[in-house]
C-alpha cells in the first residue's frame, strides 16, 4: 500500500502533542490548568522518547534491506522529529516564561528564576543548600581526554557545567529524592518559590573553586533498557530488531535530552564524550522532567485558577439500587465516567464479593491502583471462598511494579493469577460475576473502555457497559477461556474479540455503508477513539468515502487517516477534542440502513488493537442506550470550543464557531445532558 496517502505516525503524534500547547497558552482556561498542559506536554515527550525515539534508533542499526522492509526511514524521521520539538520548545518555554510565570506573579505566586532575583534572596537558598541538598550531590570534572567517560543514572538530571574551556565541563547531579520546588518566607505577603535546579546553579562556583563558572543546562542521558516492539511488528523484522537490541549494552547511552540553549560546541563535546551521533540528541527547554509541575503547589488556595469540580452524577438506576443483580438483568445499564463515579463500578464488585450466591469472579486488570477499593474487595471474595480468576497486564507503562505487587497477593490468597507474556497481551476491560439463581448459573457482565482504576476513572473519559444478556456473558466467557489456556480461538458472532474476528467485523460494516451508498441510500460512519493507524481499515474508510459514505471521527491522538483529499477523502471529517478530561472511550457507530450498529470497548483502529493482543468490543442493544450514546457522539462531533480541526497540514486550527451557532464545549455539554437524563426529581 505504498501509494496510500498517510501521515507518518510519529509525525503526526507530535501533531497532537502540540495541541497541548495550544491549551497552555489559551487564557480562557485557569492558570494552574495550563500549567498542568505544559506538564503534559513534557510527560507525553518523555514518553515518546522513551517508547518510539527508542524503536527507531533500533530500526537505524538493521543493515539496509531490514529498514527498507520497515517502510520508516529511521534517519530521516529522526530528523524530522528533533526539528519540529525544536521548535514546539521554543513555543514552550515562550508560553511559560512570558505568560505562565508573570501570571503566577500576579497571583502572588513568585517562582523565582533570574539570577538576580535569586542573588537578592542568597542568605536564604544557602542555608537550604546545606542543609538539604550539599549532602546529596557528587560534582564531577569531565574531559575529552577521559578514557571512559563518566557513568550517569539514566533518566536522571544533571547540570552540565560550563567553564568557558573547549575540552573540560562539570557535572552536577540533581538529587532526585527532594522535592523539585523549595518555598522561600516572604514579607511582602507573596510566595516566593524556587526549583532546586536554580538553587544549585547558585552554587556551581563554588562546587567548582577552581574554575571559572560560565553557565549551567540540564541535560537528561538515557538509556533503552526495554524495547515496545511487540505491538509494532512481527515476523523476521520483530526477531531482527529484537536481536539488534539484545547487543546493546544496557549501560551504553542512547540519547541525550538538552536545554537547547546550549550552545553547540558544548553540545558537540557531549555527543563525543557519550558516543552519540546527532540523531540521539533531542532538545528541550531548560527545565527538563517539566511533569514535575504537576506536583507544583498552590500556596494561595485560589479556586480561580483551577478548574471547577464536577460533582459526579448519580446513575438513575444503579446509583440508588442496592440490589445489582435484579437491575442489570432487568436491563443493560451503561455508566460513564467522569461524569459518573466509579463507586458504581466497586459497588458492583462490593456486592458480588458480599453475595453467598456469588461462585465465581473474573477480571483483567491492565492499570491497578496502588490503593484500590476493587482489588481490595477481590482479596474478600478469596476469603469467603470465592473462586477468582485474574488476569495482570505487566507490560502497563508506569504500572508494571505496582501491578505485580497486586498480582502476588492475589495468588497468595488463593486467586488464580495469569501474567501477560510476549504471546499474551491483554487490553481489554472486562468482569465476569458468575451466580448460582435457583437451578442455573446467571452471568453478569462488565465491558468497559477504560481501566478498573479509580484514580484514572477521575480524568478519563470513558464508558462502561453493565448486561446479563447470555449471547454477550457466553462469548465472554469463552475470551475468558482463551486467556486462561483453555481455548485457542474463541467462538463469537457479538463480540468482536481480537485478534480473531475485529478486522473481519470492522471490514463488514464498512462494506455495508459503501454497499448502501452505491444505491443512494443514506450511509455514514460515526467514531470515536484515540488513534487512527491500520493501513488496511484507512484504505476502507477510504473507499467509503470515494463511494458517498459520510465519514465523521473524533480522534484524540494520532490519525494517519488524511480528510478532505481530492477524489480520495473529501467525504472524511476529523477532529480532536483536548479538554479538562482526556478523551479515551472508544465508540463506533455504523448507520447500517438507519439500525445503528454501535460498540463500545477497548480496542483503538491501530494494527496493534485488531491484530495483535485481545481486545474487546461489545454491541449496544438497548435503544434507549444506543440513543445515548449516539447524542453523546453528536456532541462532540458538535464541539465548537475545544475541537481541533485533522488536516494535511497538521495546523491544529480550532472549529470555527459561526455567529448563529451556539457555544458547544462537549464535555461541559454532556456533564449536562447526563445530568437531565438522570435526573431522578
Amino acid at each position: 500500500m505504498a501509494d496510500l496517502p498517510l501521515k507518518h505516525r510519529d509525525i503526526d503524534w507530535l501533531s497532537f502533542n502540540q495541541r497541548f500547547l495550544q491549551e497552555a497558552e489559551d487564557q480562557n482556561n485557569p492558570l494552574y490548568e495550563r500549567l498542568k498542559f505544559l506538564a503534559i506536554f513534557s510527560s507525553n515527550l518523555d514518553e515518546f522518547f522513551k517508547v518510539r525515539v527508542s524503536l527507531l534508533r533500533q530500526i537505524k542499526r538493521l543493515d539496509k534491506s531490514q529498514r527498507k522492509k520497515s517502510a520508516l526511514k529511521p534517519n530521516k524521521t529522526l530528523k524530522t522529529i528533533q526539528k519540529i520539538i525544536k521548535q514546539q520548545q521554543i513555543q514552550f518555554e515562550h508560553i511559560f516564561f512570558k505568560h505562565i510565570i508573570p501570571q503566577l506573579k500576579i497571583n502572588r505566586i513568585e517562582l523565582i528564576t533570574d539570577s538576580d532575583s535569586i542573588h537578592q534572596i542568597y542568605d536564604q537558598i544557602a542555608h537550604y543548600f546545606k542543609t538539604h541538598i550539599a549532602d546529596l550531590i557528587t560534582p564531577k570534572i569531565i574531559k575529552s581526554s577521559d578514557k571512559k567517560s563518566v557513568f550517569l543514572k539514566n533518566e536522571e538530571l544533571y547540570l552540565f557545567v560550563d567553564f568557558g574551556e573547549e575540552d573540560c565541563f562539570g557535572l552536577v547531579d540533581i538529587p532526585s529524592k527532594l522535592s523539585r520546588f523549595v518555598n522561600i518566607e516572604s514579607q511582602d505577603n507573596n510566595f516566593k518559590i524556587l526549583v532546586i535546579d536554580d538553587i544549585i546553579k547558585q552554587h556551581c562556583k563554588y562546587l567548582f573553586k577552581h574554575k571559572t563558572f560560565v553557565r549551567a543546562y540540564q541535560i537528561k542521558l538515557s538509556r533503552d533498557t526495554e524495547l515496545f516492539v511487540e505491538d509494532e511488528f512481527e515476523g523476521e523484522l520483530k526477531e531482527k530488531i529484537l536481536e539488534s537490541f539484545s547487543k546493546t549494552d544496557i549501560n551504553q547511552a542512547t540519547r541525550i535530552l538538552y536545554d537547547f540553549n546550549i550552545p553547540q560546541q558544548q553540545l558537540k563535546f557531549l555527543k563525543h564524550y557519550f558516543k552519540l551521533t546527532k540523531v540521539d540528541l533531542m532538545p528541550g527547554g531548560r527545565y527538563l522532567n517539566f511533569k514535575d509541575f504537576f506536583d507544583f503547589s498552590d500556596p494561595t488556595q485560589n479556586k480561580n485558577l483551577h478548574n471547577k469540580d464536577l460533582k459526579p452524577i448519580p446513575h438513575k438506576i444503579l446509583s440508588s439500587n442496592k440490589d445489582f443483580f435484579t437491575a442489570i438483568k432487568a436491563q443493560d445499564q451503561l455508566v460513564h465516567y467522569p461524569y459518573m463515579s466509579f463507586d458504581i463500578l466497586e459497588n458492583f464488585v462490593k456486592q458480588a464479593t458480599e453475595d453467598e450466591h456469588v461462585k465465581e469472579i473474573k477480571i483483567t486488570l491492565y492499570r491497578i491502583g496502588k490503593t484500590s477499593k476493587l482489588t481490595s474487595s477481590l482479596l474478600k471474595a478469596l476469603s469467603k471462598g470465592k473462586k477468582l480468576t485474574v488476569f495482570i497486564e505487566t507490560k502497563a507503562r508506569f504500572d508494571k511494579q505496582n501491578n505485580l505487587e497486586w498480582g502476588k497477593q492475589l495468588k497468595d490468597y488463593g486467586a488464580q493469577v495469569i501474567y501477560s507474556s510476549p504471546k499474551i497481551n491483554i487490553h481489554s476491560k472486562i468482569l465476569i460475576v458468575s451466580r448460582q439463581e435457583l437451578d442455573k448459573v446467571k452471568q453478569y457482565a462488565y465491558i468497559g473502555t477504560g481501566d478498573f482504576n479509580a484514580k484514572t476513572s477521575k480524568i478519563y473519559c470513558d464508558h462502561g457497559l453493565f448486561t446479563a444478556d447470555e449471547k454477550i456473558t457466553q462469548e465472554l466467557i469463552r475470551v475468558f477461556q482463551v486467556i486462561e489456556g483453555e481455548l485457542i480461538i474463541p467462538r463469537v458472532k457479538k463480540l468482536m474479540v481480537s485478534p480473531f474476528n475485529t478486522r473481519k467485523r470492522f471490514d463488514k460494516l464498512i462494506l455495508k455503508e459503501i454497499d448502501q451508498a452505491k444505491l443512494s441510500k443514506p450511509a455514514k460512519i460515526t467514531a470515536k477513539m484515540n488513534s487512527l493507524e491500520d493501513e488496511n481499515i484507512i484504505k476502507l474508510l477510504y473507499k467509503a468515502s470515494k463511494n458517498g459514505v459520510k465519514v465523521r471521527l473524533v480522534v484524540r491522538s494520532l490519525c494517519c487517516l488524511i480528510p478532505d483529499l481530492e477524489n480520495i477523502s473529501e467525504n472524511i471529517t476529523v477532529t480532536s477534542i483536548i479538554d479538562q478530561f482526556i478523551e479515551h472511550g472508544r465508540i463506533y457507530n455504523f448507520y447500517s440502513g438507519g439500525k445503528d450498529k454501535i460498540f463500545i470497548g477497548s480496542a483503538d483502529l491501530m494494527t496493534r488493537n485488531i491484530d495483535r493482543g485481545i481486545e474487546v468490543l461489545t454491541p449496544i442493544y438497548n435503544d434507549n442506550l444506543k440513543q445515548e450514546l449516539k447524542d453523546i457522539l453528536e456532541l462532540q462531533c458538535q464541539d465548537n470550543i475545544k475541537a481541533r480541526i485533522i488536516d494535511k497540514d497538521a495546523q491544529n486550527k480550532y472549529v470555527v464557531r459561526h455567529d448563529d451557532m451556539p457555544e458547544i464545549r462537549s464535555q461541559m455539554a454532556i456533564y449536562q445532558y447526563l445530568k437531565q437524563k438522570h435526573d431522578t426529581n
